[in-house]
């Protein structure tokens, strides 16, 4: 049997290709994406912790070979979680995130930064308490895996990153605790077989 030119070309052009498609499109896994946080007590005595419980939604895509991508994700803030009733009650109210006026806080990013094929940094825009601002991820690990149970790629992330909150308009008791927030977030998200619409 003979090729013709044009189809060994093609051919050997498939297979030098990469395994994945230019554009990936991901959804994010609500229950196994939360964002965590650190912050100082009053006057640094001590470092409170805690998590905001529920991920409302996620879209992630990549392109690896054109290192390019976009997050954009929504926390459900009224989630938050301190392990401390209390301080719940108060995180909620109208002096910290008023999560009655403001329910969520969204991320969202179209400058995704690569070393090689992993992406490396997120350069994207934090809206909480009705502001937005920049806020840069670094990404701390990444890797993509075929799930044994799910039967379907998913990728997962940690990443962090440091703002000050008195930037977001939560200026409570800052000059007691000082306003540096570090944040962490843990992502896994599945590829999706039918690409729905990014941000």
């Amino acid at each position: 049997m003979r090729f013709n030119r044009t189809a060994t070309a093609a051919l050997l052009l498939a297979l030098a290709a990469p395994a994945f498609a230019d554009v990936e499109h991901y959804t994010v896994d609500p229950d196994h994406t939360y964002a965590s946080f650190e912050a100082p007590h009053i006057q640094g005595i001590s470092i409170w912790r805690g998590k905001f419980d529920r991920t409302q939604s996620g879209t992630v895509t990549l392109d690896r070979k054109a290192h390019t991508g976009t997050v954009d994700i929504t926390i459900d803030t009224s989630s938050i979680d301190f392990g401390h009733e209390k301080m719940n009650k108060h995180a909620k109210s109208a002096d910290f995130f008023d999560v009655e006026k403001y329910p969520t806080a969204v991320y969202k990013s179209d400058t995704v930064k690569f070393d090689g094929d992993a992406p490396s940094e997120v350069d994207g825009q934090l809206t909480l308490h009705g502001v937005t601002k920049p806020v840069v991820l670094k990404i701390n690990s990444f890797k993509c895996i075929m799930h044994p149970m799910l039967k379907v790629q998913v990728c997962g992330a940690d990443a962090s990153a440091s703002f000050d909150r008195s930037d977001f308009g939560i200026a409570y008791a800052v000059p007691m605790t000082g306003g540096q927030v570090k944040l962490q977030i843990q992502v896994e998200a599945k590829l999706d077989d039918k690409p729905g619409p990014t941000h």
